[in-house]
């Protein structure tokens, strides 16, 4: 009888939800507060959808292939999404990258991370799922916290050079479902003068 239920957990395991087990401190203190090893944070990881950027929300804690080596999973924030623009953190705090079209930029919670500041923003394809519940330790069980560090977000695009504001505004576009073709005068993912 048990075995007739093995396809349905399969599914759910691979498309809906999943039991992820948070390594490393780059999200401390909101995962992973106490350094010890065994008390590692548990959380519930929500697949379904998350493939869609519209989905996706700043702050949202998400699990992701590095793009750097796919064997390797992150846990970063949602700081910024597509046609956004970002000013990096330290050592290029003076140039700005705009976000291309579904694609994210995601930071740890701890200043230390590697992150969007050392590989630029990520595609969404590479996003598993969203954390949405510590479930173990049971003291910790309980909604996983918005807020993190804050992303130094920058410029409305009424304060954007032409070009760019042309690019982020195509992009907010592609993020409502309606496409049209913009010729990028802007290298989009790139840092920009």
């Amino acid at each position: 009888m048990f075995l007739s239920w093995v396809p349905v957990l399969y599914v759910i395991n691979e498309h809906v939800t999943y039991v992820g087990i948070v390594e490393g401190s780059s999200m401390k203190p909101t995962l992973n507060p106490d350094s010890n090893g065994s008390k590692l944070d548990h959380v519930l990881l929500w697949k379904w959808g998350c493939k869609n950027i519209n989905n996706l929300h700043l702050d949202d804690v998400i699990f992701l292939r590095s793009p750097i080596n796919p064997e390797t999973i992150y846990v970063k924030r949602i700081k910024a999404k597509q046609g956004d623009l970002v000013v990096p953190r330290y050592p290029d705090t003076r140039s700005r990258v705009l976000i291309p079209v579904n694609h994210l930029w995601v930071e740890g919670d701890n200043v230390h991370s590697i992150d969007s500041n050392t590989y630029g923003p990520v595609s969404s394809g590479l996003v598993l799922g969203k954390a949405t519940y510590i479930i173990w330790p049971w003291k910790r069980f309980g909604p996983i916290s918005g807020g993190g560090r804050e992303c130094r977000k920058a410029y409305l695009e009424r304060e954007l050079p032409p070009e760019m504001a042309e690019v982020a505004r195509m992009a907010k576009v592609e993020k409502k479902g309606k496409v049209e073709k913009v010729e990028n005068k802007v290298e989009v993912g790139k840092k920009a003068d």
